[in-house]
């Protein structure tokens, strides 16, 4: 988030300064970003704020290590947009958008088509031998999503290290994930439902047999490299379709937000959750609103 601020600082002409910084940058800044569609840029009320109260701690801290008076532009900017101001409060928050039990389900079943599945006879036993590695790959990374809470930049950073298989159930099938970390959040281990596991570890046989090279769980090409975010933006929002599942602007971060539902309705602590999530547990709270409500979560 700051890195994307300062790359506009100093793309202005003249580049603008923590000293220089005021209220006419911050509103240009704000109108350069609004309304973006893609769903890594959007500069939301509530990203608005978390990124102003970032540039105010940075404009206090520079001032506490100069001895100068702090810079107050971007309170002084907050202090003149209460929609951003006050973007967090209950009545603004929304509610995490979810899969019902019968998409998740049907979901599922619809990812798991791509790995084999001795239990079953005929033409859908061996249906998964038609797929690309890239179709699995693009089936795997969704089912990381449901079954275990990713955000798509988490599945893009993951690596050939990140399946974690020992301790668990189930010899070589992996158990869990171990995210990167990426500056906003540290690095992780988050658990991944059996069913998700079967089809990570289908791929990882598919890739080694393919021979795809790199270090990165899913790359874009056979040479390793990384899977760039509009790509991959564009291939979950088709699985999603191909699924039968509407595919609305953000809709892939519904499966993170189901993922989190299904956990804390298992009993799971919101802190443990959040732990499993890399979010701050104060986010918690928008899941349980959700499950204090009678709606069935899968």
């Amino acid at each position: 988030m700051w890195g994307t601020f300062t790359a506009w600082c100093l793309g202005q002409s003249p580049a603008v300064t923590l000293a220089s910084l005021d209220l006419r940058d911050l509103q240009a800044f704000q109108a350069a970003r609004f309304g973006r569609k893609s769903s890594d840029m959007s500069l939301s009320p509530r990203h608005a704020l978390r990124l102003v109260r970032l540039v105010d701690r940075v404009l206090r801290h520079h001032a506490a290590q100069t001895g100068e008076p702090p810079n107050t532009a971007a309170s002084d900017w907050l202090a003149d947009h209460p929609e951003v101001r006050y973007a967090e409060a209950a009545h603004a928050d929304p509610l995490p958008e979810f899969l019902s039990v019968a998409e998740a389900k049907h979901l599922i079943t619809f990812l798991s088509d791509a790995r084999p599945r001795p239990g079953l006879s005929g033409a859908r036993r061996d249906s998964h031998a038609a797929f690309t590695w890239q179709e699995l790959r693009n089936r795997c990374a969704v089912a990381l999503q449901l079954g275990g809470g990713l955000t798509p930049g988490d599945v893009r950073a993951l690596t050939l290290a990140s399946p974690i298989a020992r301790g668990g159930r189930v010899r070589d099938r992996p158990w869990k994930v171990s995210v990167p970390g990426d500056g906003n959040s540290a690095a992780r281990e988050t658990p991944i439902a059996p069913w998700a596991g079967e089809l990570l570890q289908h791929w990882l046989q598919v890739r080694a047999e393919a021979r795809i090279e790199g270090e990165f769980l899913f790359p874009s090409t056979r040479t390793g490299k990384q899977w760039h975010k509009e790509s991959h933006y564009k291939c979950a929002k088709k699985v999603l379709e191909d699924a039968g599942i509407d595919s609305r602007e953000g809709g892939s971060f519904r499966l993170r937000h189901t993922f989190a539902l299904r956990q804390l309705r298992r009993g799971f602590e919101p802190e443990t959750v959040a732990a499993w999530l890399g979010v701050e547990p104060e986010v918690m709270g928008r899941y349980r609103r959700v499950v204090a409500t009678p709606i069935d979560v899968v």
